[in-house]
């Protein structure tokens, strides 16, 4: 029984960053601000990896590489490591409760931050929330790390043009091939390859895309084995949290495992990966998991998940009572759907956590 439950040393913790504790798209929001036309040129780069990692599958692409894609226009507009660095502290959003959320998981067991976003926002938000950056997987880069004539800056902005002026490219569900797409979405794609892997190749800033590696999918699924292995815990004494597509390979290690996989507010692909499904507009919910997790294990949350009430959570005596009153001061009217997911639940539980996103974006913290 729960209340006979003991704390499990050895415990760890490894969260995403954009969704479960922030609210940004921070990549995004970087090239809408600097760049010419930049979110069209962010949603255009976006597709295109889509396509790129999904329907032509080009070797070496993968979901969370439009973080690179995106870099040698960044650079062409005036982009550096303190803009960057800048724009993130100024823009920083976090999930309400996120910060406390964080800590209080750093004072049960180690703690990691796996993400794909760039180091300057990573560093900032690990500033702002009090916690180190040492235990934290990003995308590394320097914008400094090369000058480039003003040439090569007005042939990047005459591309960036071009690539808007394109219609964006649609991908329909299920499409397997490039012979999947329109005739028109071939025609767009085929041009950004020729951008892309062709005229841009003899550029000095193309060494942002050939030498940043974004920590996609298999990095971060990489970097939970490395840390595991490094504390001398098995996976099954792991809990991660995500909520995108670069999450879905670790939340399916990490169950198949043994592990506890959870996806907060998340989209379909982490739903499908996942074990337990989070819909809640307040961290505080990881908190809680985040206990009964270190005290009781994987089976241990999913006793908790068969009577998910404050009633239940007192009654199973795991969980600290100051912050179960936090929990329900927080949510007075009933608390946030956590659940464990099966195929029957999976389309329900995206429509209502793609509306908690959103709902998160307005109640986010600048």
């Amino acid at each position: 029984m729960m209340d006979e439950a003991f704390p499990f040393e050895g415990k760890i913790l490894v969260s995403d960053l954009q969704g479960p504790v922030t609210a940004n798209d921070n990549a995004r929001e970087l090239t809408t601000a600097i760049v010419e036309n930049g979110d069209r040129l962010f949603q255009a780069i976006r597709r295109y990896e889509g396509a790129l990692s999904n329907v032509s599958r080009k070797e070496g692409v993968k979901p969370g590489d439009s973080l690179r894609l995106i870099l040698p226009f960044l650079k062409a507009y005036g982009a550096t490591d303190s803009s960057l660095l800048r724009f993130s502290k100024d823009n920083m959003r976090i999930v309400p409760g996120a910060d406390k959320a964080m800590r209080y998981a750093q004072e049960l067991m180690s703690s990691f931050i796996v993400s794909t976003s760039y180091e300057h926002y990573v560093g900032a938000v690990c500033d702002r929330i009090g916690f180190p950056f040492e235990n934290t997987f990003c995308t590394r880069l320097s914008m400094d790390m090369l000058e480039i004539e003003d040439w090569e800056i007005e042939t990047l902005r005459n591309l960036v043009q071009e690539i808007v002026r394109l219609p964006l490219l649609e991908i329909p569900e299920g499409a397997g091939s490039v012979r999947d797409l329109s005739s028109d979405d071939r025609l767009v794609l085929r041009r950004l390859d020729e951008i892309f892997w062709t005229e841009m190749t003899d550029l000095s800033s193309y060494q942002l895309i050939s030498q940043v590696n974004p920590v996609g999918g298999d990095e971060k699924a990489t970097s939970v084995v490395e840390i595991c292995k490094r504390m001398s815990v098995p996976l099954e004494d792991c809990m991660y949290i995500g909520d995108g597509q670069t999450d879905a390979r670790v939340l399916q290690v990490v169950k198949r495992s043994g592990g506890l996989s959870i996806a907060f507010n998340g989209n379909l692909s982490a739903l499908r990966e996942a074990e337990v499904g989070v819909v809640s507009e307040n961290a505080i919910t990881t908190s809680i998991l985040a206990e009964l997790f270190y005290r009781g294990g994987r089976d241990g949350v999913l006793e908790a998940l068969e009577d998910w009430s404050l009633d239940g959570l007192r009654g199973n005596g795991v969980v600290h009572e100051y912050l179960l009153r936090e929990f329900a001061r927080t949510f007075p009217e009933g608390l946030p759907t956590v659940s464990r997911l099966d195929k029957e639940s999976l389309p329900g539980m995206a429509k209502a956590s793609l509306a908690m996103r959103e709902r998160v974006r307005g109640l986010s913290l600048p």
